[in-house]
């Protein structure tokens, strides 16, 4: 038995156990996965798979059994490598963070302009999705920290954790009939074509479901990923649009206008940090995240202590609080690095 054999097995039901997948994933030849993991079913003496001739169709009971231990192994495995890499290079290496587009473009920029100061030589990777995409990646080893909505509460194998709670808003082509309101019903918003996020995000689905609990079908002309293709199509003229706030301090307002009173319509969003459960991450990966949720012990993250018994929930701040994320606080030039470093995440 040998590493080599159980990234196969492990790629495999990643793959849906496509081996020509597999093989192109490894670097390696279709018939020789196949022969690792024969060679390692014969030594364990088990079917991991079940077999249509040539193909892998399914896992045997065994398999199931088999598939969860070989996944802690390599993250075991994994594991073991990055302690060592604490003590040979403790404040060098690489951080992947996957994030939605929300998150990359409005809430990142500043942290880690901040991070890359405190440490120079991190290189980091920025991966841009949607929140599945997000959870898939830290699923796969393919990312260390997850940034998303809590549309990333639903995957077991993952902890999350609170970093602010934030709302949504309408806004509107200045001269809109709308921001003559003083105060607008939902009904109001209504009566217009309607942009606003996929409904895989959790403000996408969360926006059509208040709609519906007042008894109200918006015509939901356009959905989207990113605030600021919402934004893009407002601006012609398309509709209104209901973005994150987050998109609204640190984003840009050209020709357009929030509609008034409008925060509260649509309840409150989190944004969440997810891991891997069971994953040790780098030292610097914990001082990221207690970066973006101060509230949060990178000590008790990282498991060398544990949480006091009886300790409080800290309170979670909503961004409008977060002055450490906004852009406007460091003035001109770090607005302009910011923007920079989000175009730049962005390609």
């Amino acid at each position: 038995m040998n590493f080599q054999q159980l990234r196969y097995v492990r790629a495999a039901v990643q793959n849906d156990l496509n081996l020509t997948k597999v093989a192109g994933e490894l670097f390696t030849s279709q018939s020789g996965v196949s022969k690792q993991i024969r060679e390692l079913e014969q030594e364990l003496r088990v079917d991991i798979f079940v077999r249509r001739g040539k193909r892998l169709v399914g896992l045997t009971p065994a398999g199931e059994s088999a598939a969860k231990v070989i996944e802690r192994l390599l993250q075991e495995a994994d594991n073991l490598k990055r302690l060592s890499a604490q003590f040979a290079e403790a404040d060098k290496g690489r951080l992947i963070i996957a994030a939605t587009h929300n998150q990359a473009n409005y809430v990142l920029p500043r942290l880690l302009l901040r991070f890359g100061a405190q440490f120079p030589d991190v290189e980091v990777e920025l991966l841009q999705g949607t929140p599945s995409f997000v959870a898939e990646a830290l699923l796969r080893g393919e990312a260390d920290i997850g940034v998303a909505t809590e549309a990333v509460d639903g995957y077991p194998q993952l902890e999350t954790h609170p970093c602010f709670t934030w709302q949504h808003v309408a806004i509107a082509p200045k001269g809109h009939p709308l921001l003559e309101l003083e105060a607008p019903k939902l009904a109001d918003l209504a009566r217009y074509p309607i942009i606003t996020y996929s409904a895989e995000f959790s403000g996408g689905s969360q926006v059509q479901q208040v709609f519906e609990r007042a008894g109200l079908e918006p015509y939901l002309r356009l959905r989207a990923m990113d605030a600021d293709v919402i934004k893009t199509y407002v601006r012609l003229g398309a509709g209104i649009g209901i973005i994150a706030q987050m998109a609204i301090e640190n984003g840009q307002l050209e020709n357009l206008a929030v509609v008034p009173a409008t925060a509260g319509f649509f309840g409150t969003s989190s944004t969440k940090i997810a891991l891997r459960k069971g994953s040790l991450l780098r030292n610097y990966a914990y001082q990221f995240i207690a970066m973006l949720a101060p509230h949060l012990d990178p000590h008790v993250l990282s498991g060398r202590k544990r949480a006091p018994a009886g300790a409080a929930v800290p309170a979670i701040a909503c961004f409008a609080e977060r002055s450490d994320l906004l852009f406007g606080e460091g003035g001109p030039a770090e607005l302009d690095k910011a923007r920079a470093f989000a175009a730049a995440a962005g390609r």
